[in-house]
């Protein structure tokens, strides 16, 4: 072993040559940077087994991976850096280099955030309730609005790293987005709508909606600038979003359990068994494949009307699309069914009596009267 004096002086002569030599310096400086880098990496591992343990295996391999490699370059160029800085090269390549070495760690960290947010939101688009922000509807949109947020920080790290003055693109970046927003507003206002109804969720994907124009159909894809229906003849409508951010929309499907009630209005004269009635209306919703057994369908009189007793059956069906199908079949089933039982349907009709006034004297010239009607309002 090497007496304290010995190491002392050895460590000085070794300190002296290093010294003397800056290109010795930069290989010790790269060194030490890949081993700070590995233990960086060790580091980073660790964590990210502590705080995102609970994720699925995959999103953590990935995660990590990427998470590793950024940070490894990162302290790897800033090594790079500092070596260009002590090496004494002329001004402007040393300019050149350290600008270069920042932006290719910008683009690393910009490319780590872009990974790491595709990552994430897949991450919880995968857990049995996902948040708001990761579900199917908004998820496109996060990631965008991410993503161009992560791209113009970067942009502007590059212009600071390359020692651009940005006060002048700012002032002409506001007037171009000036000009552009008094040429586009409708195309703006399709946009803010369509942020609107991702956010708001008025309805999704897969929704029955009828709208106060008429329009009626399923909800097929929810843009930032439209969104599109599919009729029940097959018919896709492509609406905008400022259009459905002002209308008055009835989702159909908007139900905690997405069932659809069906109202099955029925005429019967006056004098029907009136148990009888129900009874056989009911019988036809529950042999109806489509009649919803939860909640059960029930039964309700309704007025006493000018030509019969209105009763209205109430049932459930699974899919709004099919209310017309469902309502024709039953319809027809109640019908057979009452002509078999004899219950009467009644039909307004209106009876109309001619009455004849009495000729006047022959003295007179003049036309006979014409025939006078009477009439009253009858039911079958």
């Amino acid at each position: 072993m090497l007496p304290m004096s010995e190491l002392a002086s050895l460590l000085t002569h070794w300190a002296a040559f290093v010294g003397a030599r800056p290109f010795v310096q930069a290989a010790l400086a790269v060194v030490a940077c890949v081993v700070v880098a590995s233990l960086a990496d060790w580091l980073v591992r660790q964590a990210l087994h502590r705080s995102v343990g609970h994720w699925p295996e995959w999103s953590i391999e990935r995660l990590g991976r990427i998470a590793r490699q950024a940070v490894f370059f990162t302290i790897v160029l800033f090594g790079v850096m500092w070596i260009i800085a002590a090496v004494e090269l002329a001004a402007r390549p040393e300019r050149i280099a350290l600008a270069l070495s920042q932006t290719v760690v910008i683009i690393a960290w910009l490319v780590f955030g872009v990974r790491i947010v595709r990552i994430v939101l897949e991450a919880l688009a995968r857990l049995p309730s996902p948040p708001a922000i990761a579900q199917a509807t908004t998820a496109t949109l996060v990631r965008n609005a991410l993503v161009v947020i992560l791209g113009l920080a970067s942009l502007y790290a590059v212009l600071i790293a390359w020692g651009v003055n940005i006060t002048g693109l700012v002032a002409s970046a506001g007037i171009i987005g000036l000009a552009l927003s008094l040429a586009a507003q409708d195309t703006l206002g399709n946009l803010i709508a369509g942020i609107a109804i991702l956010t708001d969720k008025p309805y999704r994907i897969g929704d029955y909606i009828v709208l106060d124009t008429g329009e009626r159909g399923a909800v097929t894809a929810i843009g930032l600038r439209s969104t599109r229906l599919l009729t029940r003849d097959d018919v896709e409508v492509s609406i905008p979003n400022g259009v459905m951010g002002r209308a008055k929309i009835v989702n159909e499907s908007g139900s905690p359990t997405r069932k659809y009630r069906l109202r099955v209005p029925v005429r019967v004269s006056y004098g029907s068994d009136i148990d009888q009635v129900m009874a056989l209306m009911l019988l036809a919703a529950a042999d109806h494949p489509q009649v919803c057994v939860v909640p059960e369908p029930r039964m309700r009189l309704r007025t006493f009307g000018d030509f019969g007793l209105d009763f209205e059956m109430l049932c459930w069906i699974d899919d709004p699309a099919n209310r017309g199908l469902v309502l024709h079949e039953l319809n027809c089933t109640i019908y057979r069914v009452f002509a078999r039982e004899g219950i009467v349907m009644p039909i307004p009709q209106q009876e109309v009596h001619l009455t004849e006034r009495p000729a006047r004297s022959p003295g007179k010239a003049t036309a006979a009267p014409p025939a006078t009607a009477t009439g009253t309002t009858t039911h079958s």
